[in-house]
């Protein structure tokens, strides 16, 4: 009786203590899921207070825009040149970084923890366990002791701060893509060995002045005790090639404006777009330098030739393959002109992540496919098509810059880790206009002892004014600021931004005035006076030797298998090639009856006769104005007379072949044809 009392009461026991341990687990799991769905909720608020901030963030940069389209609307109204759109642009993202920094303050969050860890590196992924949770925390960036306190303002801060690689892949490439497919050629190409020396040649050179003016600077702090890191002389070379990269759109949108030399507006807007390129490959190649051993900041023959040959091989890889994809975009959804515009956008566009891909330049890549899309592609797509191409990146092109420029002004104060150097900076801007100089002058001179027509002296100085900097050199140096060299670049280079596109690009029309550099010009009138006084005529002469052999092999034979204009295959190519011709030659090129003008095709004439085949019949013409008509392609033959008075008009100094202007070399007693 007794041991049963006993096992009785052992079991009431249990039960309790079962009963307890199962409450306990009970409220345990409980207290459990409350925290877990706490913490859920304070997730779920900070994930919408962060949402809350982007939409602020990105509404900051649509007003910014919108005010600057406002204000452009007022000059152009008020016809007031002083200030250009990218200045205004700086100078209302210098208000909004100022009221970012100074103005507006997050409340601290009592839930920040500043915890001590010894490492030999900062990692870029931090798991840390919590209570048994793991969680895991990026690398946003190093900041001060001092503002260890002020995380929230940081924070916000750095929420305005954009990737480096947003600029790379989605801002710049419709600015250079834009350069490129509004490229008037026959000006481009009338000038082309003076850009192609300014461009290469001159941002070379302008390179290393820069680089060896501005390590003397850095010998001359190191001297002082005012440097406060390392900084080598590959980095005074690097800060060479970025400054060197010349962006005067404020000047080109001025000249456009007043119609300024067509000459000197091809000068100046060739050089920009080519030698950003070379800018950008040359930076690259200064940072591609590695010599053996430890110290891989020593001079050594080797690794400069192996720089070299980077240069070489970067650029013409993006030149090959810009070019490619330029010419593979062949659409045929002329049927449907929004496929057509779509697939024509991201083709380009696919063409500057595909280089960089590749290890080679987007930059360079998207400018020759846009120079190679407007010389093929263009004249394959539908009218609306074409519109609306040229549309769309030249609005893409003016969203793009002005939003950079705005965050150039923004930058400046919200940018955590600037370094401003009085000598460097003072040093920096006398580098930069000695090194433009050293560009310019002895290359002019040089030019100008193998040039018909000279590039007078106004205009050299004019181009030297002109030398602004702007979106590719703050892309550039924006890219990497992880040194204390680079983040003291950074902020110079922001300062010769400014100052060129505000001081430069505001006194362009004084300066015009100042130089007695003539405005109102017709860029498509053939007679006029050129900088020296001399009645000049836009023909032939002025061109290129090797861009007119170029572009009568391109017109006879590239064009017509690659675009459906130019003449077909079956009136350039011989008689034995017939079979060939008539496979390669689209049946849109038999039906087209309008063929669509060639801006450059007034450059390609020979010296001597010419021999236009063409439909149904051909017309041949010399330097003396005599012309005469042949047989027909098709077989039967055209009496001559007959043919050239149904055929020839009087008119301008040109031939119009079924839309195709082509400038004849007649003589001034000659009166002047047409067929039309």
């Amino acid at each position: 009786m007794g041991s049963t009392c006993e096992i009785n009461a052992a079991m009431s026991i249990w039960r309790r203590l079962s009963l307890f341990v199962l409450a306990s687990s009970l409220c345990s799991c409980l207290c459990r899921a409350e925290d877990s769905a706490m913490e859920n909720i304070v997730t779920e608020k900070k994930a919408e207070e962060s949402h809350r901030q982007d939409s602020a963030d990105l509404l900051v940069f649509i007003l910014l825009l919108t005010l600057t389209i406002l204000t452009i609307w007022l000059f152009k109204h008020r016809r007031f040149r002083f200030l250009h759109e990218t200045g205004l642009a700086m100078i209302y993202g210098l208000l909004v970084g100022v009221v970012l920094r100074y103005a507006i303050h997050v409340p601290s969050d009592m839930n920040n923890v500043t915890l001590s860890c010894n490492v030999n590196a900062s990692p870029a992924t931090l798991l840390v366990n919590v209570s048994g949770k793991f969680y895991e925390y990026t690398l946003k960036g190093e900041i001060s002791g001092s503002e260890v306190n002020d995380i929230q303002d940081n924070e916000m801060l750095r929420k305005v701060t954009f990737d480096p690689e947003v600029f790379f892949n989605i801002l710049l490439p419709p600015i250079i893509f834009h350069a490129g497919y509004s490229l008037k050629r026959r000006h481009f190409f009338r000038n082309l060995g003076s850009i192609l020396a300014y461009a290469f040649v001159g941002t070379v050179v302008s390179c290393f002045i820069i680089g060896l003016l501005m390590y003397g600077c850095v010998m001359l702090m190191k001297q002082i005790g005012q440097l406060g890191g390392d900084f080598f002389f590959t980095d005074c070379l690097f800060f060479g090639a970025i400054v060197s990269a010349t962006d005067p759109v404020t000047v080109l949108a001025i000249f456009n404006e007043l119609q300024v030399d067509a000459d000197l507006y091809a000068l100046l807007f060739g050089e920009s777009v080519l030698n950003d390129a070379v800018a950008v490959v040359l930076s690259s190649s200064i940072v591609g330098y590695q010599p053996e051993g430890d110290n891989s900041h020593t001079f050594e023959a080797m690794a400069m030739l192996k720089s070299f040959g980077i240069f070489l091989g970067v650029f013409s890889g993006s030149f090959a393959l810009g070019v490619a994809t330029g010419v593979v975009t062949f659409t045929k959804l002329r049927d449907f002109p929004l496929l057509e515009t779509a697939l024509f956008f991201l083709m380009s566009w696919s063409t500057f992540l595909l280089a960089e891909a590749c290890g080679f330049t987007g930059v360079v890549a998207v400018l020759f496919c846009g120079m190679t899309q407007a010389h093929y592609t263009f004249n394959n797509l539908s009218p609306e098509s074409q519109d609306r191409t040229k549309q769309l990146f030249e609005l893409l092109n003016f969203l793009a810059e002005n939003f950079i420029f705005s965050y150039m002004g923004l930058t400046l104060f919200t940018f955590k880790n600037h370094v401003f150097n009085p000598i460097f900076i003072v040093g920096a801007f006398l580098a930069v206009f000695l090194g433009r100089a050293a560009n310019i002058y002895p290359l002019s001179f040089l030019l100008n002892l193998g040039r018909k027509y000279k590039i007078s002296s106004n205009f050299q100085h004019m181009m030297m004014f002109a030398g602004l900097r702007g979106a590719m050199t703050f892309a550039l140096s924006i890219r990497d600021t992880a040194t204390y060299a680079r983040q003291m670049m950074f902020s110079t280079t922001l300062l010769v931004v400014f100052f060129t596109v505000w001081i430069c690009g505001g006194g362009t029309t004084q300066m015009l005035s100042c130089q007695k550099i003539r405005v109102g010009v017709d860029t498509d009138q053939e007679n006029f006076i050129g900088p020296d006084g001399v009645e000049r005529r836009s023909t032939k002469q002025e061109s290129v030797w090797f861009f007119r052999i170029w572009y009568n092999f391109d017109h006879n034979y590239l064009k017509p298998i690659l675009t459906h204009s130019g003449p077909p295959l079956t009136a350039t190519l011989p008689a034995c090639c017939g079979p060939l011709a008539r496979c390669l030659t689209s049946p849109q090129a038999y039906e087209n009856e309008e063929q669509l003008k060639d801006s450059d095709s007034d450059l390609i004439l020979n010296d001597g006769d010419i021999t236009l085949a063409y439909g149904d019949i051909t017309v041949s013409t010399d330097a003396t104005g005599a012309h005469t008509s042949g047989t027909p392609v098709g077989g039967v033959a055209v009496n001559s007379d007959e043919a050239l008075d149904r055929e020839l008009a009087f008119g301008d100094h040109e031939l119009v072949i079924r839309g195709t202007r082509l400038v004849l070399p007649m003589d001034d007693s000659e009166p002047p044809l047409e067929i039309t």
